[in-house]
């Protein structure tokens, strides 16, 4: 079995950070481990969005041009477990975050990534 596990939302006021993780865990990682992670947002009455994305290295990262130079994606070379460290965050970052994982090469498409986490909610207050 294949599971994602985020953690590290909350609320917060305008120009606040957080920091979200998201911990992979079953078999079908540990065998194939070369799996991108990223991270999509939702709004109630919304589509699911693309925010950030970065290979099983860590070496390369894509953003959506609503967080670039705020959100920051990372993880360690081949680990399990990957981070978005979100800066100066304003109410349009209200959402609940998900995270993905999937074999696609920094795709921006979430019909590329065979597995989400449960989402987590991060609140920005103004």
């Amino acid at each position: 079995q294949a599971q994602l596990l985020e953690s590290g939302g909350g609320v917060v006021q305008a120009g606040d950070s957080l920091r979200l993780s998201c911990t992979a865990s079953g078999r079908t990682f540990s065998d194939q481990p070369t799996y991108d992670m990223a991270w999509f947002r939702q709004v109630p009455g919304k589509e699911r969005e693309f925010v950030a994305t970065i290979t099983w290295t860590g070496s390369f990262e894509v953003y959506a041009d609503t967080v670039k130079g705020r959100f920051t994606i990372s993880r360690e070379n081949g680990q399990s477990t990957a981070y978005l460290q979100m800066d100066n965050l304003t109410s349009e970052d209200t959402a609940v975050y998900y995270c993905a994982a999937g074999w696609n090469r920094l795709s921006m498409n979430e019909n590329q990534y065979a597995y989400w986490g449960q989402g987590t909610q991060v609140t920005v207050s103004s």
